[in-house]
């Protein structure tokens, strides 16, 4: 078990309230959840466990790993409920009972309002980044919510720090919680941090001469705004590097595609505002570009560990330009150490190339709804496609859509393959995105 699995999972499993501090990444999910499979009854389908989070993609993320621990128990049933959604199917979903309810505050809201979502059966509430929550402004959300569950129901709050808003809810709605802390810092055996000084050199030439001297097989770089990841991928257009961008302009869709391009190695490059930074497990990041410092030092250690992760070691490299000398300064002062300068490198070249993504992702227009499961997609490629499984990589199955990463030398046989061929007797549309 990881230390905060250590310390807090003897107290949910004792029925206790907590307020824990944990980083990205340190396996909280599993001590919640487990903590939450304990508690159901699965015979009885009214909604038991609520998981709030403050984003999209940490709710699905979080949903996921739920339904991976309810494996080992009978017919539990966890429904997502998120903005940026039809609201329809999520009505009629929970028309059919659910065990758990993962989802954003104000989508959950909108479904109380509408008396669609019953929360007075709820035994076990987490609150998932509660501190982010607190940041979105979703505090009215979080109080209207817990107050539409039973007093007798077990609080569990997840959160990086520690804000006076998180002190009064859980004075208001926790009983005598018991607290447990993790250390907000990063293993340096595990993440090598590095600065590079830019002075004035345009961050997009830094970040292109970066990608090239470390030829990373994926890379995050954070930038602050939505508008800065687009020049980002501007910039980095001009050099041949091709940066699929994930922020809030994007559609629901969209952003998950883009989260499983990147997961699945089709895609080597991720630009990112913090909606990124938080939450979104992809264990083989090996570099992580800060194109631009956070204003929030605690920001920068959520960002950093998107690299290092699943005993894997891993780099941090922030740009520092002329004003951004006191934002460094505050993320030193956290971490009580200096972070190590790294040598200017010379100006990219553009006719020097980091290799290209090996993968390249189909998208079935079928998915979970439609009964269909990874192995149906394995065996109409292996099996009736004559391709090799060892050229077949990650297969991600949604509601209504799958996605699965297969080598580019056979992308085009597959694509056929898949399009003139059938799955579990049927024919789906196919594409390649």
């Amino acid at each position: 078990m990881t230390p905060i699995q250590q310390q807090s999972l003897p107290e949910i499993l004792q029925g206790r309230d907590l307020i824990a501090q944990a980083q990205t990444g340190s396996g909280k999910t599993a001590a919640f959840g487990i903590g939450l499979m304990e508690a159901l009854n699965p015979r009885w389908f009214a909604v038991q466990g609520l998981v709030l989070c403050p984003t999209r993609e940490l709710a699905t993320q979080v949903a996921g790993e739920l339904r991976k621990l309810a494996r080992y128990l009978e017919n539990i049933k966890i429904v997502t409920l998120c903005g940026g959604q039809p609201i329809g199917p999520q009505i009629g979903s929970l028309e059919h009972g659910a065990h758990i309810v993962v989802g954003t505050p104000g989508r959950l809201k909108d479904h109380l309002r509408k008396q669609t979502l019953q929360l007075d059966n709820v035994k076990v509430v987490v609150l998932d980044e509660a501190d982010r929550m607190l940041d979105m402004g979703f505090e009215e959300d979080l109080r209207t919510l817990l107050a539409a569950t039973p007093d007798a129901r077990q609080t569990l709050l997840f959160s990086a720090t520690y804000p006076d808003e998180i002190e009064a809810i859980s004075a208001a709605y926790q009983c005598d919680p018991v607290r447990v802390s993790v250390e907000l810092h990063h293993d340096a055996s595990r993440i090598a941090q590095r600065v590079w000084h830019t002075g004035r050199q345009p961050k997009a030439e830094a970040v292109a001469a970066l990608l090239q001297a470390q030829a990373p097989e994926a890379c995050i770089i954070f930038c602050n705004t939505r508008q800065a990841c687009q020049e980002m991928a501007e910039g980095l257009r001009a050099y041949g590097l091709k940066a699929l961008a994930l922020h809030g302009d994007l559609d629901q869709r969209d952003r998950d595609q883009v989260l499983i391009r990147f997961s699945n190695g089709s895609c080597r490059y991720l630009l990112a505002t913090d909606v990124a930074a938080r939450g979104l497990d992809i264990d083989s990041v090996d570099l992580v570009i800060n194109a631009d410092l956070p204003q929030d030092p605690a920001v920068y250690i959520h960002r950093i560990g998107r690299t290092g992760r699943a005993g894997r070691s891993g780099l941090a490299i922030s740009l520092c330009g002329d004003r951004d000398q006191h934002r460094l300064s505050r993320i030193e002062a956290l971490q009580a150490h200096a972070i190590e300068s790294q040598p200017a490198l010379p100006a990219p070249s553009p006719e020097q190339q980091p290799p290209a993504a090996e993968m390249v992702t189909l998208c079935i227009a079928g998915g979970r709804k439609e009964k269909l499961r990874a192995g149906d997609l394995l065996g109409a490629l292996t099996r009736a496609g004559g391709i090799d499984a060892s050229l077949i990589g990650k297969i991600d199955i949604g509601d209504h859509a799958c996605y699965v990463a297969v080598h580019k030398r056979i992308a085009a046989d597959a694509l056929e393959q898949l399009r003139q061929g059938k799955i579990k007797g049927r024919a789906f549309r196919v594409r390649r995105l």
